[in-house]
């Protein structure tokens, strides 16, 4: 039975984990639950799932709890290293992640990834020190199973799908509301992945996690719109075979993925994929109405520390836009300003990785501040 510690287990992705592992309680125990402030779900989970430890990171309240209780980002560093587990599932949003998803990978076992900022921020530092790397999220789990058996020289290129977001058939992004931002047309997710997959911001991030996951330069990471969201990614061999992995969009296919490799769970039926009647379509993205694609290439062109600053303007961005402050299509002109005028050194740390996000998120404000409002 494998013993598992779930990072951001309130979460969209910390939730689905739950629903497989209970689906397979003679496979997977969970060890160990940690929350941001969400104590009331965190409160049910560890009543249904009685972990060994649990941590509220940003919470001052009071918490009943049998086992072993953490609060704080030291006291989630403190759990990580006193529970003993198989598999962390990180599954914390945002830059939040990073030094939580080190620590793990750190630690030892497997590092079931689904925060794609540790990635994008610290690759280099995460992908170091961990013992091994299985990817959540979709289009990267696709990514892994399709290259599985497949030597690197014989990949062209590694593509990834993207369903295009709420907007990619709308004219007019001027008038964009968080409400309707806010509803993805294929998938269930947390409201900032799921801006991000309206601006195309996600999968930009995503173009990043790829190349510190499977080392291909970027000129041979490719994105395709696919407004299905069936085909999660695919890849391109030398004499131009596609392999693509295809599925119905539920994170649950790749969580129990993630859970079990090498081997593979038989999941619920309503996880079936119906092939009469299929229709499959792909599109070349428009940068030019979404540039948030090509600022997350030109960012890892420039190098470190510039995707750190991508994603620290991105987040304060997406949240200007929720709160009403800044519209839709000044998300994009935020971060590029930002990482205009951003001239930090490249960091030498995980640590200094977090320096440059919480300096980038300043200077974002500033940005906002003085060319938006």
């Amino acid at each position: 039975m494998k013993r598992v510690l779930v990072l951001g287990s309130t979460g969209s992705i910390g939730k689905n984990t739950l629903k497989v592992i209970e689906a397979f309680p003679d496979k997977f125990k969970v060890v160990g639950l940690v929350a941001g402030k969400s104590a009331g779900a965190l409160r049910e989970q560890v009543e249904k799932f009685s972990p060994e430890a649990a941590c509220l990171v940003n919470f001052e309240g009071s918490f009943d709890f049998k086992g072993k209780f953490y609060r704080g980002l030291s006291g989630l560093k403190e759990l990580i290293e006193d529970v003993d587990f198989d598999i962390c599932v990180s599954a914390i949003t945002g830059s939040a992640g990073i030094l939580p998803t080190y620590w793990a990978a750190k630690k030892g076992g497997r590092l079931a990834l689904a925060n794609k900022e540790s990635l994008v921020c610290a690759g280099g530092f995460i992908v170091k020190v961990a013992e091994e790397i299985v990817p959540v999220d979709s289009e990267h789990s696709a990514l892994f199973q399709c290259l599985r058996k497949e030597r690197k020289e014989d990949v062209a290129e590694i593509i990834l799908t993207a369903s295009g977001g709420a907007f990619r058939e709308r004219e007019d992004l001027s008038s964009v509301t968080p409400e309707e931002a806010l509803k993805h047309p294929n998938w269930s997710m947390g409201a900032k992945v799921t801006v991000d997959s309206s601006t195309l911001m996600n999968k930009g991030l995503e173009v990043i996690e790829a190349y510190w996951l499977f080392g291909f330069p970027l000129e041979k990471i490719r994105v395709v719109i696919h407004p299905q969201s069936i085909v999660h990614s695919l890849v391109r061999l030398v004499d131009n075979s596609l392999i693509a992995q295809m599925g119905v969009p539920d994170m649950r296919i790749p969580i129990a993925y993630a859970l079990s490799y090498p081997e593979r769970l038989p999941l619920n039926g309503e996880l079936e994929l119906k092939l009469p009647g299929l229709s499959l379509d792909f599109l070349e993205p428009d940068v030019e109405k979404f540039p948030c694609l090509s600022l997350a290439y030109e960012a890892m062109r420039r190098g470190y520390p510039y995707p750190i600053v991508l994603n620290a303007a991105d987040e304060i961005a997406v949240e200007l836009f929720l709160k009403g402050k800044i519209p839709f299509t000044a998300i994009p002109v935020l971060i590029e300003k930002t990482l205009e005028i951003a001239d930090f050194p490249p960091p030498s740390s995980v640590e200094e990785v977090v320096e440059v996000d919480r300096l980038s998120k300043e200077l974002a404000l500033k940005v906002a501040e003085e060319f938006l409002f």
